[in-house]
């Protein structure tokens, strides 16, 4: 059992306080501090404490029946299958979906074969895995995901009164819900760039700040100005507004179109580096690509609330099979202990705890981590002053 020392993402959407706060220390930092990475992900494995520099991933390979016990070791190979992050947006991230597991294999092959480097900025599958996520807000929380029902997009489309945007919009009245849907995201996203459409779109949503549909146009308004011209600000009107409050979260099945706005989260994800982008970023776009893993379901998103477990415990239920979270919170002078199904990462967002059921305990306090390896007998958590914790284990389902 090892307490981690984690990597800090610079993307230029992070916050300049929201991680530093959290691990307490000075804000606002010099430069934009977007994720905390918790895990043995090859671009920025955790490192493991006492243990002369060795990364998470130099463990796992070295000793991987160790490391991840044997069940994940025979359900996933050596490999810890999920990946936990603290994400702290200041600014809206890229449109996206992730592919499924057959998806990312053929992908991943394809783009190997065509000579194309893992680290390549113009690839789109950086490796075999799927990478479903559930983000679980530490505190407001907005996001865009999944399509809106369509009656309630056509109320808004008639709302913005463009008609070059009523008539692109057109499948939305004559075809199938799921149709229409991917007949008008692929026209919008393979309109120029920059594109007229998009500054009428978001012309008209400043002129009506109030009403019905406000937040919706304000947002349409902000993604503008961050991204003019770009087909994807008028794509992200087509998507549910969800607003999590702290505790809540959503999953995102392979295929799910999504836009984090704002806000601070945990997030666990499929370990896997695999983002099809359709805009709203300087990246690399694949639009082709991304059309093919849309999921057209519309309707609104569920949000996941955590179900108590113990008396300490509650666990947010996915169908996940790479990854399970669940939260602990502890009072003073309270123990906590479960089985192991797997390798662990536990993360501390408040209070300190101690792990025990290594040589020595592990003491925790915000923002820091640790790993529990999956062939460990056993391990336990307790608190002096109280604690909140985010508990990461591999999930239930079997891999596909």
């Amino acid at each position: 059992m090892w307490r981690l020392h984690d990597t800090i993402q610079h993307y230029a959407w992070g916050s300049r306080d929201a991680l530093a706060r959290l691990r307490g220390h000075a804000a606002p930092t010099s430069e934009p501090e977007a994720e905390l990475w918790m895990g043995a992900h090859p671009r920025a494995p955790s490192r493991l404490e006492h243990a002369e520099g060795r990364s998470l991933l130099e463990a796992i390979e070295a000793e991987p029946a160790l490391m991840l016990g044997a069940p994940s070791l025979a359900r996933f190979g050596p490999r810890l299958p999920f990946l936990l992050k603290v994400l702290a947006a200041a600014e809206p991230l890229s449109l996206q979906a992730h592919p499924d597991a057959a998806r990312a294999r053929e992908g991943c092959a394809r783009e190997d074969a065509a000579g194309l480097p893992r680290d390549a900025p113009d690839r789109s599958y950086r490796d075999p895995f799927a990478r479903p996520e559930l983000v679980c807000a530490l505190g407001p929380f907005t996001a865009l995901c999944g399509f809106r029902d369509v009656d309630q997009t056509r109320a808004l489309v008639d709302t913005l009164a463009v008609p070059a945007l009523r008539e692109r919009a057109e499948p939305l009245w004559t075809m199938a819900p799921g149709d229409a849907l991917a007949a008008l995201v692929g026209d919008l996203l393979t309109l120029p760039r920059p594109s007229p459409l998009v500054d009428a779109v978001v012309r008209a949503a400043a002129a009506h700040p109030g009403g019905p549909w406000a937040r919706e146009r304000a947002w349409a308004v902000r993604l503008g100005q961050h991204y003019p011209g770009d087909p994807g600000v008028v794509v992200a009107l087509l998507l549910n507004l969800v607003e999590l409050r702290t505790g809540e979260a959503l999953y995102l099945s392979a295929g799910r179109l999504h836009c984090y706005l704002q806000g601070t989260a945990v997030e666990i994800m499929g370990s896997s580096d695999n983002v099809l982008r359709g805009g709203l970023t300087p990246k690399h776009v694949d639009v082709p690509e991304l059309l093919q893993v849309l999921d057209r379901q519309a309707g609104p998103v569920p949000v996941v609330r955590p179900q108590p477990v113990s008396e300490h415990e509650a666990a947010y239920p996915t169908p996940a099979p790479a990854f399970a979270l669940s939260t602990l919170e502890l009072r003073a002078g309270q123990r906590w202990s479960a089985p192991l199904v797997g390798p662990e990462l536990v993360l501390c967002t408040a209070g300190r705890a101690r792990l025990h059921g290594g040589s020595a305990p592990v003491s925790l306090g915000p923002g820091q981590s640790a790993f529990v390896p999956g062939s460990a007998a056993a391990r336990a958590i307790d608190t002096d002053a109280g604690a909140t914790l985010f508990r990461a284990t591999v999930g239930s389902a079997e891999p596909e």
